[in-house]
């Protein structure tokens, strides 16, 4: 299946806003989870393991349920999106969280939704985008500018050029997978496609993880509750619902409107930190907030990207 860039979908609006609600909030606290994790976990054999166990679980769920078995090429899709999207993407963040503060973190990953519109307009008959998704792209990398100045988010901490570097490159490497998915031969079922990538990506992390040496430093006996449990919930919670999730509006949405959560997720974390982290909520990150949520409007109101 090829979608065109004018493919138009019958997804109810509720199931929609649910959806995108879902990768709003669940996404938006893994960076915290993210943050815990790796405390005790080396950061790339915790991302292998994360989305191996998710990815296997799913997938073998919807073959019981009679899901039909991917082809060669689906596979062959599949494996080059995880590369892209979590042995770049989700592998970048996780190693990187250990030499950058959580609220650049989240400023650096907010650029996403450039990068998905400079792909999606260079790849072989995209579309330029439009002045209003332009204005909107704009709008919310500003609020986020301003979440993120509004607050003591260096913590005390210097990043490092090459984690601000492998932020970089991560936030490009997502936007260019979630394209190839959106874009590339893959199974009817969106699930099957998360199941799909989740088990290759797992792989990916995986080779990296012995690659880079981790394997000495992954001793049970260091793992902190702490850790164990923020692996449990991004596992279950933020790779078996949040990435179906995605990869279910990846299908039913448009790359401008998908990217939105970029926006969205730093505003959640500030949040989750205030109500359950005890971190002050300013005034001045509450006139971010609206700012961010005007991007969002700007961006999603706009029918033909």
């Amino acid at each position: 299946m090829n979608p065109t860039n004018h493919e138009q979908t019958n997804a109810p609006r509720g199931l929609l806003l649910a959806a995108f609600a879902g990768i709003y909030l669940i996404w938006g606290s893994t960076y915290l989870g993210i943050r815990f994790a790796v405390e005790t976990i080396p950061p790339f054999l915790m991302g292998a393991a994360r989305f191996l166990i998710a990815g296997f679980v799913l997938y073998v769920w919807l073959r019981r349920t009679g899901a039909p078995a991917p082809s060669k090429a689906h596979w062959i899709s599949a494996s080059i999106a995880a590369v892209l999207l979590l042995g770049v993407g989700n592998g970048g963040v996780n190693w990187a969280e250990q030499q950058v503060p959580s609220g650049l973190t989240a400023l650096i990953i907010a650029g996403t939704p450039v990068w998905f519109a400079i792909f999606d307009w260079l790849r072989p008959g995209g579309m330029r985008p439009g002045l209003q998704t332009v204005i909107g792209i704009a709008v919310g990398f500003v609020g986020v500018t301003l979440l993120v100045s509004s607050r003591d988010t260096m913590g005390g901490t210097t990043a490092t050029a090459t984690g601000v570097a492998v932020l970089v490159l991560a936030s490009a490497g997502w936007a260019a997978g979630s394209l190839y998915t959106k874009y590339t031969p893959h199974p009817a079922s969106p699930l099957m496609t998360a199941a799909q990538q989740m088990i290759a990506g797992g792989v990916v992390l995986l080779i990296a993880g012995v690659a880079l040496g981790e394997l000495p430093a992954m001793q049970w006996s260091r793992i902190s509750a702490r850790s164990a449990w923020a692996f449990f919930y991004l596992t279950t919670i933020g790779s078996l619902v949040g990435f179906s999730t995605f990869a279910w509006l990846l299908k039913n949405t448009t790359p401008a409107r998908l990217s939105t959560y970029a926006y969205v997720n730093p505003l959640v974390a500030v949040f989750l930190g205030w109500a359950i982290g005890g971190e002050a909520l300013t005034a001045g990150m509450l006139w971010a907030a609206a700012v961010i949520v005007l991007g969002v409007v700007i961006i999603t109101t706009r029918r033909d990207t």
